[in-house]
């Protein structure tokens, strides 16, 4: 669904409601930004929908799927699997599962970065060069995800570049010292 059918929703809902735009927000979101919703110009983060869901008395499964019925969307069921595979530390699985899109893009590479970072750290722990060198990718994506969308998080973007500062160090290292040794001493 795009923004701007979950905009004419959310207000159908207030208008049916007989509640202003500040009656709606309320102290959680600025009257602003729920125009910009209604008008189809932004889109709400999970916890925004879930906190309008709530103060219309609409299911939230209803705002978002495509036919604007009871059942329970795709989107919505494979943003709630993710989460659960993240949640159960299958972040290979995540990864394999999800694609950053939808209504859910701007969550799900935040999402993505985590799942990055820790198969990383995981990988980094290896003595294995295929394993370290499959470290070295996972943490340039993590550092990717975690600059795109609106939960862009720098602190992560860090700590996924020290990472690979880290790991390129050790294999220059371990290079090298492959390149300087004598083989017949071997």
């Amino acid at each position: 669904m795009d923004n701007a059918e979950l905009g004419r929703r959310l207000k159908t809902a207030r208008l049916a409601k007989k509640m202003t735009q500040s009656d709606v927000a309320g102290t959680f979101i600025t009257r602003n930004m729920l125009s910009l919703i209604e008008s189809g110009s932004a889109t709400p983060s999970m916890k925004t929908l879930e906190y309008l869901s709530n103060v219309l008395e609409i299911p939230m499964e209803k705002l978002i799927s495509e036919s604007g019925s009871f059942e329970q969307s795709s989107e919505l069921q494979q943003f709630q699997d993710a989460k659960k595979l993240l949640s159960e530390k299958k972040y290979r699985e995540f990864l394999d599962f999800v694609r950053p899109e939808g209504i859910f893009a701007d969550e799900l590479h935040a999402l993505c970065s985590i799942a990055h970072l820790e198969l990383a750290k995981t990988f980094s722990e290896s003595a294995k060069t295929e394993q370290l060198h499959a470290a070295i990718s996972h943490a340039r994506l993590a550092s990717l995800e975690a600059s795109q969308g609106i939960y862009a998080n720098s602190a992560r973007a860090t700590q996924a570049n020290q990472l690979l500062s880290h790991l390129a160090q050790y294999l220059s290292n371990y290079y090298s010292k492959l390149a300087n040794s004598n083989p017949e001493n071997s």
